[in-house]
């Protein structure tokens, strides 16, 4: 009996090492659609991308949906382009002929989470096989949804913010009432300024204004000996004011960019994120120095507000979470969520505060569990994570810090404190930055964890079946 052919060592090693071209399939598919049935998918695709960025979503996962709707129609291997303010795509068959060019102006507008989570759906049904007519009319309908709450109701939602600060920071009934009374014209003069098409920025600058205006009131009130303001503390009014304004601000999705590679749209959120800051800064400064002027002067604090008993943390952090949920535009199941991983983030940062970690690490720490927490659960309820990741880590956005700063900036004395005020700004960037390092990193962490859930989830299934 012939005996087969000895492969030589050197052979051996080299199939081991090396790759044989043979072995590698071809890697391009020639789809059988036509050129009109392309520029549907491509529309399809773009629009889709379009409005998942303008409601909130970051460029990697307007990425991904693009090319879940190219790839769901036969369109393999389309290049996708996200800036700050646009969106490309193109498409070239088998190398031949002229490639298919889309460019679309992105206008981003205000959050608007219930209109994500519809388009999340829409893509799992594309995926499931949904036809192309089908989808295309479906995307229209989801299109013209309008956003869930009347603008009344949002600038309640965000004056209820302030209750939530003002609970989670220990105050009494007195002061969370101001702070409601503040926030909220606050809230509407931002309101009006916006159907007047005012630019953020000076938006920013008026709200800011606004609130201070009434702390420095309070104070003088308070100074005067004037009932019920005598004790109240006026720095919780502005700190409050200053988590208000920076509660709409895109830092997770600025880091998430940034860590994705899109440079250009990271750097695009960042100079936004920084802007509108300055904003919030000219604001406070403007009414901190027309009290000055007046004769009211704010008493400066002996350091960044102080948070209150565990309970009422939590407490604070639940209503801090819904409120950012519904002027978001959330649904119900999308505010149980937001306010189940609000209360997982006072929880997590109260511990690591325990076990003596710095506020900047504590408060990564818990923005990094309640992302993780929110990755999961959010799938599971076919929610989007980004909506309850945003939600969560608010209560942490560290005003008072911020306040402190600035008014220790503008204080005539130094001997009363002043020069504590830069080391209080750099910590509360430092806070912010850990805020944002940490839910990507939970979010992350928390994708390839689910996918191995799912994957255990349909093989349970199939044993079953």
């Amino acid at each position: 009996m012939p005996q087969p052919p000895r492969r030589s060592l050197y052979s051996t090693v080299r199939r081991v090492l090396r790759a044989d071209p043979a072995d590698v399939p071809d890697t391009e598919i020639q789809p059988a659609v036509d050129d009109a049935m392309v520029l549907r998918a491509l529309d399809l695709a773009m629009r889709v991308g379009e409005q998942m960025f303008a409601v909130g979503a970051s460029a990697h996962e307007v990425t991904l949906a693009v090319t879940r709707v190219a790839e769901a129609y036969g369109l393999h291997g389309v290049h996708v382009d996200v800036t700050y303010t646009s969106i490309a795509l193109s498409y070239q068959r088998s190398g031949e002929g002229w490639p298919h060019t889309l460019l679309r102006v992105v206008r981003v507008a205000a959050p608007d989470h219930t209109k994500l989570q519809r388009l999340q759906a829409l893509l799992v049904d594309i995926d499931g096989g949904l036809d192309l007519a089908e989808a295309r009319t479906r995307f229209r309908a989801i299109r013209r949804v309008p956003f869930r709450y009347r603008p009344q109701v949002v600038v309640v939602a965000r004056a209820l913010l302030t209750v939530g600060v003002g609970i989670l920071s220990g105050g009494t009934a007195t002061v969370v009432a101001l702070t409601f009374v503040a926030a909220l014209a606050a809230a509407s003069t931002q309101s009006g300024l916006a159907r007047l098409r005012v630019p953020s920025f000076f938006s920013q600058i008026a709200g800011a204004f606004v609130t201070t205006v009434v702390a420095v009131t309070v104070s003088a009130l308070a100074a005067a000996g004037v009932e019920p303001f005598t004790g109240v503390r006026p720095s919780i009014i502005v700190a409050s004011g200053i988590v208000l304004m920076l509660s709409g601000l895109t830092v997770v999705g600025a880091a998430q960019d940034a860590i994705d590679g899109f440079a250009l749209t990271a750097a695009g959120r960042i100079l936004d994120l920084t802007l509108q800051t300055l904003g919030l800064v000219v604001g406070i400064l403007a009414g901190l120095e027309l009290g000055s002027v007046v004769g009211y002067r704010m008493t400066l604090p002996d350091g960044p507000l102080p948070l209150g008993p565990l309970p009422g943390q939590v407490a604070g952090a639940v209503v801090i979470a819904v409120s950012v949920a519904l002027f978001n535009g959330a649904g119900a199941r999308i505010v149980v969520v937001s306010a189940l991983l609000g209360s997982i983030t006072a929880l997590g940062y109260a511990a690591a505060s325990a076990a003596g970690l710095h506020v900047a690490a504590a408060s990564g720490l818990a923005a990094l569990v309640a992302s993780f927490v929110g990755v999961l659960v959010a799938h599971n309820l076919h929610v989007p994570s980004v909506a309850v990741t945003t939600a969560a880590i608010v209560p942490l956005v560290p005003g008072g810090a911020v306040f402190y700063g600035l008014l220790g900036m503008v204080h005539a004395d130094p001997a009363a404190g002043a020069g504590g005020g830069p080391g209080s700004l750099v910590l509360a960037a430092s806070v912010g930055l850990a805020l944002a390092a940490g839910a990507s990193l939970g979010i992350y962490l928390g994708t390839p964890v689910r996918a191995t859930l799912e994957g255990v989830a349909r093989s349970r299934a199939r044993v079953r079946r």
